[in-house]
């Protein structure tokens, strides 16, 4: 039975294109990966190996099941009733992660070194910049301005897609939420937090970022339909290194060059990436 060892998947995430310093959003199937010395931790021991202590390793944990769902109109009276009775506070240190964004990231979560914002809507980070990463999250709108996402693309980030779903690129909710478009669709729901020693439930918004999608007129699968087309327009096409079936590319339609949010190039080429960004979203969501 062929078995990958951590330094051979390491080295296949070099041919991918990571490189040391680099700050990385991963996605990543398990099993696609196949047979690893060491289990799901290998992988993300072996891509820490690549970034090397001068990079930083993010992943979407979210929280489980319910947390994010009173209110929506998606459960019955009565279940949120009970969810209302018997529902704990969130923890994000200790609440497990969203099953729906695989197991890799619950093995990242609990390992020594990594780090969580304090918020449903929750990453895990380790590396050199998770301070900065973590430093704020707003909780209306979460994956907007001034977001770990936000923050993110200023870093120049780049997303690994490691045999998972192009159409779960957490990244792309940031875009849904900055895009000016009109009739755009705001969830509301409550979370159960601890405030001042009680469990309360506190109301929080976002633009929808579920199945339904942000605007009435979402195509399927708009997010696997924005990554193919971007993997074609960059040239960065799927590629077969040994592990899996792997794509890396950058955050907001290519990377810019430089490297400080405040400089007038930086700014420039940020704004051409986000009119493209919207130019897309606003052509399929045009009012029929």
């Amino acid at each position: 039975m062929a078995m990958y060892s951590i330094e051979e998947l390491a080295n296949d995430f070099r041919k991918l294109g990571i490189a040391a310093g680099d700050t990385v959003m991963l996605h990543a199937s398990v099993r696609a990966v196949g047979e690893v010395a060491g289990d799901p931790d290998a992988i993300h021991l072996a891509l820490k190996s690549a970034l090397t202590p001068e990079g930083t390793l993010m992943m979407y944990a979210s929280c489980p099941r319910f947390y994010d769902e009173v209110g929506r109109g998606n459960l019955t009276m009565e279940q949120e009733r009970e969810l209302h009775e018997k529902l704990p506070a969130f923890d994000p240190l200790t609440a497990r992660s969203d099953r729906d964004n695989g197991i890799l990231v619950e093995f990242l979560r609990t390992f020594p070194g990594s780090h969580v914002n304090h918020h449903v809507a929750r990453f895990v980070c380790w590396g050199k910049q998770t301070e900065y990463l973590l430093a704020s999250q707003p909780w209306n709108y979460a994956f907007g301005a001034d977001s770990a996402l936000e923050r993110f693309l200023w870093l120049d980030g780049k997303i690994v897609l490691l045999g998972s779903d192009h159409d779960a690129v957490t990244f792309l909710h940031y875009v849904e939420h900055i895009v000016d478009i009109p009739g755009k669709r705001v969830a509301r729901y409550q979370v159960p937090v601890m405030e001042n020693g009680c469990r309360v439930w506190r109301a929080m918004e976002e633009f929808d970022t579920s199945g339904d999608g942000a605007h009435a007129n979402w195509p399927d699968r708009f997010f696997a339909k924005i990554v193919d087309s971007l993997l074609v327009k960059t040239e960065n096409q799927l590629r077969m290194d040994g592990l899996a079936i792997g794509a890396v590319h950058d955050a907001a339609l290519g990377k810019a060059e430089g490297t400080r949010k405040g400089t007038p190039r930086r700014q420039r080429q940020f704004r051409r990436q986000q009119a493209d960004q919207e130019s897309l979203l606003q052509s399929r969501c045009e009012v029929q």
